[in-house]
């Protein structure tokens, strides 16, 4: 396998892109030939912790384009943050690259997104990939430029050997490939939770981490969701802290009036024995949107998780809920 390094850049065309009604604009879906470039905007990642993922993405037809900023490292990102931000601002101005994925998460992006020019991106649109602190670049690009974006796996979520993953594991990685080639992405929760609010409803799908999303508030990375589908996701946060950021998304108006809600996988670290919190992600949720009347699904299939889809943000979908589950379906 070779990962080819970053080349120059030639001079940039307006690309054809499609919209929906509501002007979202969904970049070309990929083909065989394209290619995909892996830079690392947060976290380190060693060269050969992209190996799985380039081999596999190969092997669906692809071209890879390593960036000079995997196997670099600056105490925890990868690499310094002007390093960060050339390396991914290449692979934005670089009309052979056509997607970007980015190789971990960690943190880091919100370092480097102010710096960021977003021009020949605009201009010609591409997919960007991936999850957790990525969810900076997506409400970036989501709430300025109306493009849409993979909240997905990435590099480092890859099985070493293919053959013997985990179905479930590989399941998710091929929703990846089935989100970039454009095929219809159908997703269903199946386990049984009564505190599902049912009903029906369409929108235009965002979020991402919750934490991340409750520290863009106010910043021009801040997202609107009026009208749409909400999803988010977390791990690592006390009960009280979760709480304390869904308070974030109700006194910031980002429940108000929304399409629906998604809450996907919330790992939370066990309270104090002698500071328990006395709620539940169930409580804490249905809290803060007891006055609204929108569908609300629990246990949804996205997060810090084996069964962590990916997930075409910025494009519509129908999201039905019931007490025994919940499907979203991409139209």
């Amino acid at each position: 396998m070779t990962l080819l390094a970053a080349a120059g850049m030639p001079a940039i065309a307006r690309a054809h892109v499609s919209t929906t009604d509501n002007k979202e604009i969904i970049p070309p879906y990929l083909k065989p030939g394209d290619m995909i470039g892996i830079t690392a905007p947060a976290g380190f990642i060693l060269r050969e912790g992209i190996i799985p993922a380039a081999t596999l993405m190969q092997q669906w037809g692809f071209k890879i384009r390593a960036g000079y900023t995997i196997g670099r490292r600056d105490f925890t990102f990868g690499g310094t943050d002007a390093e960060r931000m050339e390396d991914l601002q290449k692979m934005l101005d670089d009309p052979q690259v056509k997607a970007i994925m980015c190789a971990r998460g960690g943190y880091g992006s919100v370092r480097i997104v102010d710096g960021l020019n977003w021009d020949r991106f605009k201009a010609r649109p591409k997919w960007l990939i991936g999850f957790s602190d990525i969810t900076v670049l997506h409400a970036h690009i989501q709430q300025n430029f109306g493009i849409a974006s993979i909240h997905s796996k990435m590099c480092n979520s890859f099985p070493d050997v293919w053959d013997t993953a985990d179905p479930l594991q590989k399941d998710t990685i091929e929703s990846i490939r089935k989100a970039l080639t454009g095929e219809e992405m159908h997703y269903t929760a199946e386990a049984f939770n009564s505190l599902n609010r049912p009903g029906t409803a369409a929108g235009v799908l965002v979020g991402g981490n919750l934490k991340t999303l409750e520290s863009l508030a106010g910043s021009a990375s801040d997202m609107d969701t009026d009208g749409k589908i909400l999803f988010v996701e977390d791990t690592g946060e006390y009960l009280y802290s979760i709480d304390r950021m869904f308070w974030n998304l109700k006194r910031t108006g980002k429940l108000a009036r929304l399409a629906a809600l998604i809450v996907g996988g919330i790992k939370v670290k066990q309270d104090p024995v002698d500071e328990q919190f006395g709620k539940s992600i169930y409580d804490i949720v249905l809290e803060k949107v007891k006055e609204h009347r929108y569908p609300v699904c629990f246990d949804f299939p996205v997060g810090h998780q084996v069964d962590n889809y990916a997930l075409r943000c910025g494009t519509r979908h129908q999201l039905t809920v019931t007490a025994g589950g919940a499907t979203l379906t991409s139209i």
